[in-house]
């Protein structure tokens, strides 16, 4: 148990749940976009977030979020007029995710150089947060370690070369969370790997240097 835990997290209000969560899942997807020129989101509320959002300022929180703003920022307020200062269209949808907390969103980011992605989290109280999916394949993190996902090929040897990799070169890192998702046998798959310390900078280039790594992302502590 932390501290937010017991006194919840420090937050522009209403709720801890409908807001700071809100910006924490947002703030996944910032680090998903890492620094590339974000050019439109889709929003799918479900649950209780699609009946309240706009009262609670859900909307706000998640854009908020997404631009990297934290859950303490004055500037959630603004947040919709500040994403269209921005250039970055915007859309929510209120949907019924099967089987979704009742304080999920589902973030589907467009980029620039036209990639794009999508990222399913929910706020479960208190601020916390649980992501599950990421590209469709189902993850399981809180924001609460620093998080790398590693997108590779589904290939024999890649998890030994990541994890081997990380031992021999950052012997001080201890992984404290491990999990694998991927579509299909010999298809993409992820990585999810949680570590109780600060990584390196350099960790990330290395990781993504290995033979069937697509990409890795260091998602720090939200």
């Amino acid at each position: 148990m932390n501290v937010f835990d017991i006194i919840g997290p420090v937050m522009i209000g209403p709720s801890s749940s409908h807001t700071a969560g809100a910006v924490r899942l947002g703030r996944v997807v910032n680090k998903l976009i890492d620094n590339r020129k974000l050019k439109k989101v889709d929003i799918t509320l479900s649950g209780s977030f699609a009946q309240t959002y706009k009262g609670h300022g859900t909307d706000r929180a998640l854009l908020a979020g997404i631009m990297g703003f934290k859950s303490y920022s004055p500037e959630i307020r603004d947040a919709l007029s500040i994403a269209e200062k921005m250039g970055i269209q915007y859309d929510f949808i209120k949907e019924n995710i099967k089987d979704a907390h009742p304080n999920t969103a589902r973030i589907h980011y467009y980029l620039e150089d036209g990639n794009d992605g999508t990222m399913q989290g929910a706020s479960i109280g208190g601020g916390n947060i649980l992501v599950s999916q990421i590209n469709g394949m189902n993850v399981d993190f809180n924001g609460d370690y620093n998080t790398i996902l590693v997108m590779h090929e589904d290939k024999p040897g890649v998890i030994a070369s990541v994890t081997n990799m990380m031992h021999w070169e950052h012997e001080e890192l201890n992984i404290s969370n491990f999990h694998l998702s991927r579509q299909e046998k010999g298809g993409d798959a992820i990585m999810t790997i949680e570590i109780d310390n600060q990584p390196p900078e350099e960790l990330v280039d290395e990781i993504r240097k290995i033979e069937h790594v697509k990409n890795a992302i260091l998602i720090r502590r939200v």
